[in-house]
């Protein structure tokens, strides 16, 4: 793994984090946010007055039941003591200046890290890494050392720091390692050999739970090719293990000048097909298990398409929601800074994945090309202008529509007049449900992660530009079904929900990873839904495929329904492609064509090992057996690299 730190700096900053352990006996400020502050600036510790003064100031306002619904709370252990507290009462008056401040929301996880203690007969506000307080962070800007003003402005300082900010995220890091919130759900595999591939995974990374439920969908998918030949067990054992992991530090300044700090990943899983190619996402979500699992499924998903490509994936835990364009373009060079080195055309180039987009994709590009030194128009996809493809941006969610097309044929039916739920409210749904309008079918829903619109009409063109003229503006799906529903009287919102309860014929899950779970898959069931297309990376946990399977519900699995970005982005790559602009019936024409390839090839590999053609675990094994076998037999060309 590499990674560029310093190890002598990681384990001084890991010491520092143990004395948090040791500080959970004191008590946390207590504060609401929303709450203002007076920050005096007046005499220092000279002054006999400041140890009576108390510290935290008056008493906390009541926030209306409005306020309280929308701002987080701050983790509250205990209150001040009443005597501390009542001490402001007898404080002599003296000359003083008051400075207002906000209790800001991001101030919240600042202070969550610091307590209250009595340091010489005087409480004071102290750091719960280093177990300074005041003047022993740093010189006050302020006002006179010792006074209140001082202990908060260089509390604040000092938490904003690089060093404080590191030793918080690696203490956390620490304890994701520690504590998994939920148990890994394990599935009986038949095979003591198949089996054993996946214990092995377990003890390696027995907390990374997105990556060992990736690992074992797959080795559950692959148990009579093992079985027929126990030479892919050890071929299985290398691939479960990325040939490249890196993880770097992305500092960047916000709008106000303050310094933060976020943790890079780029999982170059293998190339033994070729360069790799994969996705970008920022996500506050995003850690090491969950890239390894979208470089591990974009490993898979690679390889079943017509073109042969490595797979890759990373990202970051920046969450671009509420920052200016500065403020994400700095990120972005931040991180391209760090990044460039492991890239070039011939050996990963990026794509775009969740909370990364056109803005984000140009200034990537941007800061890639002034490092590197030559332009590679691909690497941006969205922008007409820099590449040949036309229809990028539409080519995953157009290609889950060719993909539901050619499940839908076989079976000698259209999609023209079936109901169909689709979550998320990103590009790929938004394109999904333009394509099912195209051909005639009654897309009724779009969600996010706080509930769902539904719509009992259907969208339509002039719905959808609708949709998409309020959603331009960054706005919840909350507040855009007041404007729609004011618009469309049979639409109606339901918060924290998921549309999976709605009556249906087809599935759509585009919204993100374990998305929907075992409660979720028996209401799709009792809904009346017979395919669900996964245009998320692994829409469904364990539990949920089991509940679909049961029910005979077809699946068709991300890594083949999802191919219609791969296949856009080799378009982009082809010399021809770069020297003249595709039309969009052209694209469509060659991407329905690619679709229909992964389709046959998953099929294929299916029925040659057993799965009846209505089975409906036919597509989800026969997709993994055919990328498989691909990288399989490459591995064993080139040797054991």
């Amino acid at each position: 793994m590499l990674q560029p730190s310093s190890g002598v700096g990681m384990d001084s900053a890991i010491d520092d984090m143990n004395l948090i352990q040791q500080a959970q006996r004191h008590h946390l400020v207590v504060r609401e946010i929303g709450e203002e502050i007076d920050l005096e600036i007046g005499p220092g510790d000279d002054d006999p007055a400041f140890g009576n003064a108390n510290l935290i100031g008056g008493p906390p306002r009541e926030s209306s039941t409005e306020e309280h619904g929308e701002s987080k709370q701050m983790v509250m252990v205990s209150q001040l003591p009443n005597d501390v507290q009542d001490m402001s009462k007898s404080q002599p008056s003296k000359r003083k200046k008051k400075v207002v401040k906000r209790w800001r929301e991001e101030w919240a996880d600042t202070y969550k890290w610091a307590y209250v203690d009595v340091k010489d007969e005087t409480a004071r506000i102290f750091c719960s890494v280093c177990r300074e307080y005041g003047r022993k962070h740093r010189r006050n800007p302020y006002g006179n050392e010792g006074s209140r003003n001082m202990q908060m402005s260089a509390l604040e300082e000092h938490n904003n720091s690089l060093l404080h900010k590191e030793a918080l995220r690696l203490q956390m890091a620490s304890k994701d390692k520690i504590i998994v919130d939920k148990p890994v759900y394990v599935k009986d595999i038949v095979s003591k050999t198949a089996g054993s591939i996946l214990e092995a995974a377990l003890k390696r990374d027995p907390h990374e739970v997105e990556f060992i439920q990736a690992v074992q969908e797959t080795v559950h998918a692959l148990e009579r090719v093992i079985a027929k030949n126990s030479h892919y067990v050890s071929i299985m054992e290398r691939l479960v293990e990325p040939e490249r992991m890196i993880i770097f530090r992305v500092p960047w300044v916000d709008d106000r000048g303050e310094t933060h700090v976020n943790r890079g990943f780029r999982i170059q899983f293998n190339q033994s097909l070729g360069p790799c190619r994969g996705g970008i996402r920022f996500h506050p979500s995003m850690n090491l298990s969950i890239a390894k699992f979208l470089a591990f499924e974009q490993t898979l998903k690679n390889a079943l398409s017509p073109y042969k490509l490595g797979g890759a994936a990373g990202g970051s835990d920046f969450d671009p929601k509420g920052k200016s364009d500065n403020e994400i373009m700095r990120f972005c060079q931040s991180f391209m800074s760090e990044m460039y080195r492991y890239m070039s055309p011939d050996k990963d180039l990026p794509s775009e994945e969740m909370g990364v987009g056109t803005r984000e994709m140009g200034y990537l590009f941007g800061q890639y090309r002034r490092l590197a030194g030559y332009f590679q128009g691909s690497f941006t996809g969205p922008r007409v202008f820099w590449s040949g493809s036309s229809l990028r941006p539409e080519a995953t969610g157009y290609g889950l529509v060719f993909f539901a097309q050619l499940i839908l044929a076989d079976m000698n039916k259209e999609l023209k007049g079936l109901r169909c739920v689709v979550s998320g409210s990103g590009k790929i749904a938004m394109h999904v449900l333009e394509k099912l309008v195209a051909y005639g079918a009654l897309p009724i829903s779009v969600s996010d992660s706080r509930g769902y619109l539904v719509d009992e009409d259907g969208f339509d063109f002039m719905k959808l530009s609708f949709l998409r003229d309020i959603t331009d503006q960054q706005r919840s799906l909350r507040v855009i079904s007041l404007y729609y529903s004011k618009t469309y009287a049979r639409s109606k919102y339901y918060d924290e929900a998921k549309p999976w309860i709605e009556r249906c014929d087809i599935a759509f899950a585009c919204a993100s990873h374990n998305e929907i779970d075992h409660s979720d898959a028996i209401n799709l069931v009792n809904s009346g839904c017979r395919l669900l297309i996964e245009g998320s990376n692994m829409p469904c946990t364990p539990e949920a495929i089991d509940v679909l399977r049961k029910a005979s519900v077809l699946i068709a699995p991300a890594m083949a329904a999802g191919a219609g970005g791969v296949v856009a982005g080799e378009l982009e790559l082809n010399h021809e492609c770069n020297l003249m602009h595709w039309s969009p019936e052209d694209f469509e024409s060659k991407l329905q064509e690619a679709m229909k390839q992964t389709y046959q090839r998953a099929m294929k590999a299916a029925t040659d090992f057993g799965y009846q053609k209505e089975s409906p675990e036919a597509l989800v094994h026969g997709a993994v057996i055919s990328a498989f076998l691909t990288i399989a037999q490459a591995m064993t060309d080139q040797g054991c690299v």
